[in-house]
């Protein structure tokens, strides 16, 4: 069986370097804990996770906190929580889910993500006092991942252009968030560069609302023109209003949506969509909150992860 001396022979260590490696990986340089991980790796030697936790004070649990209803029709978040999970199996890390933010700080934990934050929220953030880190931009200065908004729909914007669509529509979601202001601001932003007058319309993120939307104004769209949708279940509305109007997608209307998560390819016409890196951002946001909890709640900032385009059948 390895032990801690054979992995600091390993690396040409000591046994103290090789506890801070494993205890207190903030205290050593990064070409040092390589040395070590290495030699670790070398040995195929894993630290005894319940040690690790009586030597820190740690439970090695943190918490999962939603603020929001989760659909469990829709897989985006069972994609962020599997995410999520193997980032904390690298350092052999529990997960508990809360539903309630009444119960966060119930029981013990280490650290907390929080999903589904909302302005209304951020008051409850200044009494944890334990490390959070939040998924979805904000304008608070608390560390956060998400996906960059603002050049997704900049994205989804261009590619309505260089698709030969005269007129871009964006239909966003009536919530006065920062993800959706960072969404819009990529739309105007991109259409202003072209010289073209934003036309914009809100809704909740429903599909229904969205095809309620779309029968309102029908005679008021003209050909060739795109629909830039702040999520796939928008999007879906509208392509159901559209083909309920007799209108030809993509030839003469086009529906781009956000989000790349099960919906975009269920629709008929298959959507083309914003995909954003759910499961790699739940790994993030792990390496993020351990990453803090070692620093003792030191600033992580922010990560922007880089969405994707992917072309189907609801664009030309």
């Amino acid at each position: 069986m390895t032990t801690l001396s054979d992995v600091a022979k390993e690396a040409n260590v000591s046994k103290m370097t090789v506890s801070r490696v494993i205890n207190h990986p903030e205290q050593v340089t990064p070409e040092l804990r390589a040395m070590v991980e290495k030699a670790m790796e070398s040995l195929n030697y894993h630290p005894n996770s319940i040690a690790q936790a009586l030597v820190n004070n740690r439970t090695n649990v943190v918490k999962f906190v939603t603020l929001e209803d989760i659909d469990t029709t829709e897989p985006y978040y069972m994609n962020l929580l599997f995410g999520f999970a193997r980032g904390l199996n690298t350092k052999q890390y529990a997960m508990q889910l809360v539903t309630d933010p009444t119960k966060i700080e119930k029981g013990h934990a280490d650290g907390y993500l929080i999903t589904g934050a909302r302005n209304k929220d951020y008051d409850l953030f200044d009494k944890l006092d334990k490390p959070f880190v939040l998924f979805g931009e904000n304008h608070r200065g608390y560390d956060f991942v998400d996906t960059d908004n603002q050049s997704a729909e900049k994205m989804a914007t261009q590619y309505a252009l260089d698709r030969l669509y005269k007129h871009i529509i964006f239909i966003g979601i009536d919530i006065k968030e920062p993800f959706e202001y960072s969404r819009e601001a990529g739309y105007i932003n991109t259409l202003q560069q072209h010289q073209l007058i934003p036309q914009i319309y809100r809704v909740p993120n429903h599909s229904h609302k969205a095809q309620e939307v779309i029968r309102e104004h029908f005679k008021e769209f003209k050909k060739d023109t795109c629909f830039i949708c702040a999520s796939d279940r928008i999007a879906v509305g509208v392509v159901r209003q559209l083909q309920a109007e007799r209108a030809r997608i993509p030839a003469d209307f086009g529906v781009i949506g956000f989000d790349g998560v099960f919906l975009d390819q269920v629709s008929n016409p298959k959507l083309t969509t914003i995909k954003q890196p759910i499961f790699e951002m739940g790994e993030m946001l792990a390496k993020m909150l351990l990453q803090k909890i070692a620093q003792s709640g030191s600033p992580q900032g922010e990560i922007m992860l880089k969405p994707k385009l992917i072309r189907r059948e609801s664009t030309r």
